[in-house]
């Protein structure tokens, strides 16, 4: 089961963390997807293990060493930026 920040706003340029978590799975791979209203979901970055840094939107993945949760840390979210964030496992 994975659970997921159910909703979070901020105010623009003020950084957001998102946060998955799945206590009774360790996933081989995480990936975050953002979706915009009448759009497919888009990958925005996958990782394994440790923090890896997002281009688009500027900010980083980070996942735990145990691989049972993750967290998307969004560094100066915009107005563009608002859309619905997905976690999935791999």
């Amino acid at each position: 089961q994975v659970q997921q920040t159910p909703w979070a706003e901020t105010t623009e340029g003020t950084s957001l963390n998102l946060t998955c978590q799945y206590p009774k799975i360790s996933a081989d791979s995480t990936h975050w997807y953002r979706q915009f209203p009448h759009q497919a979901p888009q990958l925005i970055v996958m990782a394994v293990v440790g923090t890896k840094p997002v281009l688009e939107p500027e900010g980083s993945l980070t996942v735990s060493a145990d691989r049972r949760s993750s967290a998307l840390w969004l560094a100066g979210p915009r107005r563009g930026d608002a859309a619905v964030y997905y976690c999935a496992l791999g």
